[in-house]
């Protein structure tokens, strides 16, 4: 039997680069598993923080270790030695290794921008080869939370009221500025959420209750993002559901995130004590079936596929559901969300690498019959 030959794309450019490596090790090792180990080869290929991809000894280093690759560690090739240093990084960032060519099937497995937003999906899709996940509109929709809210909204999905901004009319002169705040204060009020719209695992978002706080994380968040988005608070549980397939797609058990910080901020979603998981969560078996419904519902409003995360609140006083955001390129550790839901579903985390594998072969040989 001839081994499918993995193209296992980790790293990249995003401040989650080190959860991408974890990501990229659990997948390794359920690649590595008795029941993969035959169908399997991996080629792992690691995207340096400066854009470089390396393929070979290099990312089979960082597998191993658990930490990034430093630049200096990756020495130049010495026939570039004529140029320029920032011509040659220039060069050596447009440079695939060799290796790409003979990759079968990709499973890319990097988060937060240049990752999860369609741009590397774009890429392999103009490469014609098969690739695990959503792709470019749906990777787009779930990266960007202005589209994506529109997106919901078109699907007659509750959510949170919000309002769009651009970091041009946070960073526009005096006189607009006050008006702008006394507008969000009007139609969200306090507490809110000031977030970039672009940016993963809650990086820059800011809990504000008064005047002050909101213009200073309206600064913060144009200083990370051209796009912004403010959003109403709300006293509610935070619960989570899986999704696996293309057209018809399955929901997993709802989990439940509990923790005891304000909110779920960076600190507390990656310190390891700081938040706990509950799965299935204690949710009355009406509201749970409603959640996984309503997660079906958003994985196809942004034509997401493969695999996604789909994060709501339930407000417990009014049994309102509101969805949050769907992430199409969850977290992989074993101790991840997405995959602890599909385990305690049923599928174990080998044979939920094996079926993300299928689906991307099963979506690229339905395109390529289009």
């Amino acid at each position: 039997m001839t081994k499918l030959r993995v193209g296992l794309l980790f790293g990249g450019r995003s401040g989650e680069h080190e959860v991408s490596i974890s990501s990229a090790r659990a997948i390794a090792k359920a690649l590595s598993a008795e029941q993969n180990a035959n169908k399997y080869e991996i080629l792992p290929f690691y995207i340096q923080k400066d854009g470089r991809w390396l393929a070979g000894d290099a990312p089979q280093q960082v597998l191993g270790s658990g930490k990034p690759l430093l630049e200096s560690e990756n020495a130049t090739n010495p026939q570039q030695s004529q140029l320029t240093n920032s011509q040659t990084k220039t060069l050596e960032r447009w440079q695939s290794p060799s290796q790409v060519a003979e990759v079968d099937v990709w499973f890319p497995i990097l988060h937060g921008p240049n990752g999860e937003d369609g741009t590397i999906q774009g890429l392999l899709t103009l490469m014609q080869v098969p690739f695990v996940g959503s792709g470019v509109l749906g990777s787009a929709l779930g990266m960007d939370k202005i589209a994506m809210k529109m997106a919901f909204e078109q699907a007659g999905l509750p959510q949170v009221k919000y309002k769009a901004l651009t970091r041009a009319q946070v960073w526009s002169n005096p006189c607009v500025f006050p008006k702008l705040c006394d507008e969000i204060e009007a139609t969200l009020g306090y507490p809110c959420f000031v977030k970039p719209a672009n940016l993963g695992s809650s990086v820059g978002i800011a809990k504000v209750r008064s005047r002050s706080e909101l213009e200073t994380a309206l600064d913060q968040a144009a200083s990370y993002d051209r796009r912004i988005i403010v959003e109403a608070g709300v006293v509610a549980r935070e619960v989570e559901c899986a999704v696996l397939g293309n057209d018809q797609p399955q929901a997993s058990v709802v989990g439940e995130i509990t923790f005891d910080s304000d909110f779920y901020d960076y600190e507390t979603k990656y310190t390891e004590g700081r938040a706990g998981l509950l799965i299935p969560s204690p949710l009355p078996d009406q509201i749970s079936r409603q959640i996984q419904d309503m997660a079906l519902q958003a994985f196809a409003a942004v034509d997401a596929a493969g695999l996604a995360r789909v994060d709501f609140f339930y407000v417990e006083a009014t049994g309102e559901i509101l969805i949050n955001e769907i992430n199409t390129l969850p977290g992989f550790t074993a101790t991840s969300m997405y995959p602890q839901l599909w385990s305690h579903s049923g599928v174990a985390f080998p044979d939920l690498v094996d079926k993300l594998i299928q689906l991307a072969l099963e979506r690229h040989s339905g395109k390529s019959a289009e």
